[in-house]
């Protein structure tokens, strides 16, 4: 593959994770940041793919794979978490 597209891919993947930083900061809510994890995980992986083409090495997506399940069980602990949380507040006052 072309080093020019390799490198647009990576410029492109650095973007995606400065915005998914900046939602995970602002939140406002769990679930963004939740979001924001999952980009910043995909990411992660993207990246690993863009250094496997770039250096021919099929080592890189053994590491990808790896990102891949731990991003996986993070998001569901994080979601069970989040819906922990959640069955634990009491209801809202139905009267406003």
């Amino acid at each position: 593959m072309s080093n020019l597209l390799i490198d647009l891919l990576v410029v492109v993947v650095l973007l995606a994770i400065a915005l998914a930083v900046l939602r995970f900061v602002r939140g406002p809510s769990d679930a963004d940041r939740l979001i924001a994890l999952d980009i910043l995980f995909a990411a992660a992986i993207a990246l690993c793919a863009a250094a496997a083409l770039h250096t021919r090495q099929v080592l890189f997506l053994d590491v990808a794979i790896g990102v891949a399940l731990i991003g996986f069980v993070a998001t569901l602990a994080w979601a069970r978490l989040i819906s922990r949380e959640r069955a634990a507040k009491p209801p809202a006052d139905p009267e406003r």
